[in-house]
């Protein structure tokens, strides 16, 4: 029995010697799995974009016709109603959507994203896109397929299924929101929330995919209608004096104020980081002012406001379309139509901002969403 005993001291001891030499392996595995972990959290904060936190996000709300071109989607809405287009999506909800025309801002909007999240790691002061649809859940799948099929890192949803999603707005702390439906657009203004209606445009430009580029027009886009009130009512002569006086007097914010604000806070924070030159947010403002007798009130304002942009092009009443061309902006707001059609026939994104006294006098038609055939 003692033979025994000895036998079973002997296995006891053998499993304990096993359970040490494993117990290292175990702590080496341990080690490398916290190793790969790590890894994986600092890749995933630059490249995989993870969602920030909305109170200090700058929050870009774009509905799913901006975001992808939904015009053969739209006719089977307008011409067979909602059933059929329901269907039609769930029918085709494995076929990812064509890209639209806000596409090109949202992959520019994540690259400043990824260069902000290289510098700033632990930050959530980056861009969060929201899709934001009137759209009935049932269409989601297709719209979430289509947004991985591209890999788009747009985690926020907000599907109001044939309600105006304008009212979540303000609950998402949007900062910014393009559609393609005017009428949202002026609700989303009288809010108090930037918005601009965005359209296909009939032919694509190469853009830059390392630098975001925005263009803004000044009067009733950045700055008040004041102005053009003034051009109106009693022409260019009185305006250029008007402005000539009134030159140390900063103009009233327009509604996409608030937008350059925030791309310049993003630019400042590249700045600090002594990349001035490389920064990844370009800014040009495009106006129909002419420098010498109304360009130094325009200036002076953005001064005023703490705000600056990288480029004040002020072409006297020329055309707007050829300029943009060369700028080749993600997006250029204007208030008139006719600057937006004249942009857009040159391939230039442009989105249209409904609001001042312009809209008063400037009946043009909208845009379709597609050419129509001659």
């Amino acid at each position: 029995m003692s033979e025994g005993l000895r036998t079973e001291d002997e296995a006891s001891g053998a499993v304990t010697q096993n359970k040490q030499q494993v117990r290292p392996a175990s702590d080496a595995a341990e080690t490398d799995w916290k190793a790969a972990q790590k890894e994986f959290e600092k890749i995933a904060s630059t490249k995989k974009l993870r969602t920030p936190r909305s109170h200090d996000a700058i929050t870009i709300a774009v509905s799913s016709r901006c975001l992808f071109n939904m015009v053969e989607e739209r006719k089977i809405y307008e011409l067979q109603g909602l059933e059929s287009y329901v269907k039609y999506q769930q029918k085709y909800e494995e076929e990812p959507l064509k890209k639209g025309p806000a596409f090109p801002l949202v992959k520019a909007l994540e690259t400043v994203n990824l260069r902000l999240r290289e510098l700033y790691p632990d930050s959530d002061e980056i861009f969060d896109i929201v899709l934001m649809t009137n759209n009935h859940a049932q269409v989601g799948v297709r719209l979430i397929n289509s947004i991985n099929h591209y890999n788009l890192s747009i985690e926020r949803f907000c599907m109001t299924g044939g309600k105006s999603p304008v009212g979540y707005l303000k609950a998402y702390l949007t900062n910014l929101y393009l559609s393609a439906d005017s009428e949202k657009v002026g609700e989303a203004i009288e809010a108090g929330i930037a918005a601009a209606t965005m359209f296909q445009s009939e032919k694509d430009l190469q853009l830059s995919d390392h630098q975001l580029r925005v263009a803004f027009d000044g009067d009733a886009v950045l700055f008040s209608d004041e102005s053009e009130k003034i051009v109106k009512a009693h022409g260019l002569d009185t305006f250029f004096e008007h402005e000539l006086k009134f030159e140390d007097k900063p103009l009233a914010q327009g509604p996409l104020k608030g937008f350059l604000e925030v791309l310049g806070k993003l630019q400042k924070k590249f700045h600090a980081k002594d990349l001035r030159l490389n920064c990844p947010i370009r800014t040009y403002l495009v106006t129909a002012r002419s420098a010498a007798s109304s360009g130094g009130r325009a200036l002076k304002t953005l001064r005023s406001w703490g705000l600056e942009v990288d480029e004040a092009l002020f072409l006297a009443g020329a055309p707007k379309g050829p300029l943009l061309e060369k700028i080749r902006p993600h997006i250029f707001f204007d208030d008139q139509m006719f600057h937006i059609k004249g942009a857009q026939a040159l391939g230039t994104i442009a989105a249209h901002v409904p609001y001042g006294i312009g809209q008063k006098y400037n009946k043009s038609t909208p845009i379709t969403d597609s050419p129509k055939k001659s």
